[in-house]
């Protein structure tokens, strides 16, 4: 067994819910919950969408969350979506969803470099953005580098990262001058790897040892 939960932390089901299958969304101030409903049931089955509105004038954020039914569900919305709703893994209700926010518009908006693109105005209904903002896109690829201060076992390693669907291989490498640990990791999509990421980066195995996870160039077209 590589993981377990605290017993306070509730179900399986509980915990997916909360990191897994609930999505953050930037969308157009003028959508209600059926337009944000119609736009993403097409990744998978949706147990509830939600507008965060202004507390004061009840008006919307241009913020909103979608929560699937499946882990998968909630990967393929995130990897297929148009970029234009930056969507990203939810944090779990019981953090300072204003911080969430404040975190996630320092981390997704900056002014516009570059004159010739236009963010939003592919498409009408973006149009009442702010043109001089931009998505901000950490390099993802579906290969990932794992280091460590202590040695792998390629068995251990391997059903760890097996966790997360669609492991293609888990290359275990050692230097024969250090003690440390370094793997290179495959998944058959992008979105496996983000999760794997998410999830295991920081990670403690074996408890006091604590993972680093990053992306490595597997030789396809990043902005994909």
């Amino acid at each position: 067994v590589f993981i377990a939960q605290s017993r306070a932390s509730g179900s399986h089901r509980d915990l997916e819910d909360e990191e897994l299958t609930r999505i953050f969304v930037m969308i157009p101030k003028t959508y209600t919950e059926e337009d944000l409903r119609e736009k993403f049931k097409m990744y998978g089955d949706i147990e509830y969408c939600s507008i965060i509105k202004n507390k004061t004038t009840g008006e919307s954020k241009g913020l909103g969350y979608v929560r699937y039914l499946k882990p998968s569900q909630a990967a393929r919305a995130i990897e297929e979506c148009d970029r234009s709703y930056r969507a990203i893994l939810a944090e779990p209700k019981n953090k300072s969803s204003e911080s969430f926010e404040h975190d996630y518009y320092s981390n997704n908006m900056r002014p516009e470099l570059r004159g010739n693109t236009l963010p939003f105005c592919m498409q009408p209904e973006f149009c009442s953005f702010e043109k001089a903002e931009t998505r901000i896109q950490e390099p993802v690829s579906k290969r990932l580098s794992v280091v460590s201060r202590l040695p792998f076992i390629q068995e251990q390693l391997f059903a760890l990262f097996d966790l997360i669907p669609g492991l293609e291989y888990c290359d275990v490498q050692r230097d024969p001058h250090t003690n440390s640990g370094y793997a290179v990791i495959q998944y058959s999509t992008a979105a496996s790897a983000i999760y794997a990421k998410y999830k295991l980066h920081g990670f403690e195995y074996p408890p006091g040892n604590r993972l680093t996870v990053i992306f490595l160039e597997d030789g396809n077209d990043s902005s994909e």
